[in-house]
């Protein structure tokens, strides 16, 4: 079967590959659609890092080394069902969470599967990918989407992140509250569309003016600042009444955003990042958290959102059509995705099919 390979650095290669076989437990799926991530985009672009492995480093639970199938975002149609399997069945259309885990950790016992000490991404980490003409995976990772169209359903992995994000907090919660979102890439976009779908108010602030006119296009947002030459602070204030926001999310993983929103912060408010940040941050603990009676959290990735994320966009309070702004396909993936990625802000989701 064709599938795309990443061999490290600058090296994603469309070559033939075994195809998967079910297993007792498992599912094979016909890969529809795949997202092309930001995680994808470093590994190409920087080369490996965790959680995927190297050429001489396998990752712990797959035990691959590169290359491996690349792609974690997918949706896709069931082609067979192993020995076992009673949830889905040949010809449904599903999304993959796309996790592998050891299972006998503290963080897995617990049901934080997410926090795994072993943790691995299907398509990053080994264990075929979406970005192949088969896969085969364990069933408990192979949630059904219904009527879902199966090219929003690739987008189903990003938006549990964002929900993970939000449900963290607690912000699903607080309908009538504000929310500030700083960053409007992917992520910042999909994380003001859960707040809305949650009855939340979003403010969303990003500089680049292509991803601005995206969230008031999507409807994400009901204000969009510009905070290279407004004030964030300022039209918080006065959106609020002087209360300011309850919770901000950080989607951006830069310094000078989280100091504008914490600035953004009212009293007992809660920061929640959700950025990857590459360089340490400082912070007035005392000035910006205990004085004001405030919390600052953190969430990464995702565990037990899927059906939640499923429930929103088939409910019709989360509409993922407008993420989507090209479909490639996979022999022109890296010219069409990775490099154009690299230059073009006004894309937010491209897709990539196997045919």
């Amino acid at each position: 079967m064709k599938a795309a390979r990443y061999y490290g650095k600058n090296d994603v290669r469309v070559e033939e590959v075994e195809e998967p076989t079910t297993r007792p437990g498992t599912v094979k799926i016909a890969p529809a659609f795949n997202g092309i991530c930001g995680s994808d985009l470093h590994l190409y672009h920087d080369g490996p890092m965790p959680p995927a492995p190297t050429d001489t480093t396998p990752h712990p639970i797959s035990g691959e080394t590169l290359p491996v199938v690349f792609g974690h975002e997918f949706s896709g149609v069931v082609e067979e069902v192993g020995e076992g399997v009673t949830g889905v069945a040949v010809g449904d259309h599903v999304a993959v969470e796309p996790l592998m885990v050891c299972g006998v950790c503290h963080a897995c016992k617990a049901n934080k599967y997410n926090l795994c000490e072993k943790m691995g991404f299907i398509g990053i980490s080994g264990l075929g990918g979406g970005l192949s003409e088969h896969i085969v995976v364990e069933e408990r990772w192979v949630h059904k989407v219904g009527e879902m169209p199966l090219d929003q359903a690739a987008l189903l992995e990003p938006l549990a992140v964002s929900l993970h994000a939000v449900r963290h907090a607690g912000a699903d919660s607080a309908a009538g509250k504000t929310a500030v979102v700083g960053g409007a890439g992917p992520i910042g976009l999909l994380t003001a569309g859960v707040l809305r779908a949650y009855g939340l108010k979003t403010i969303v602030s990003e500089v680049s003016p292509e991803r601005r006119a995206k969230a008031e296009e999507t409807g994400v947002a009901d204000v969009v600042v510009d905070p290279s030459s407004e004030d964030l602070a300022a039209v918080v204030r006065e959106q609020t009444g002087g209360a300011m926001a309850d919770f901000a999310f950080d989607a951006a993983g830069v310094g000078v955003v989280l100091d504008q929103l914490f600035d953004s912060l009212g009293a007992g408010a809660r920061l929640e990042v959700i950025a990857l940040h590459t360089r340490p941050y400082e912070l007035d603990v005392t000035g910006k958290l205990t004085m004001q009676d405030r919390v600052l959290g953190s969430a990464i990735g995702y565990a037990n959102d899927h059906e939640e994320a499923i429930r929103l966009v088939n409910s019709g309070l989360v509409n993922l059509a407008p993420f989507i702004t090209s479909k490639i396909t996979v022999d022109n993936i890296v010219r069409d995705g990775y490099e154009k990625l690299l230059h073009d802000r006004s894309e937010v989701k491209i897709l990539v099919s196997m045919s």
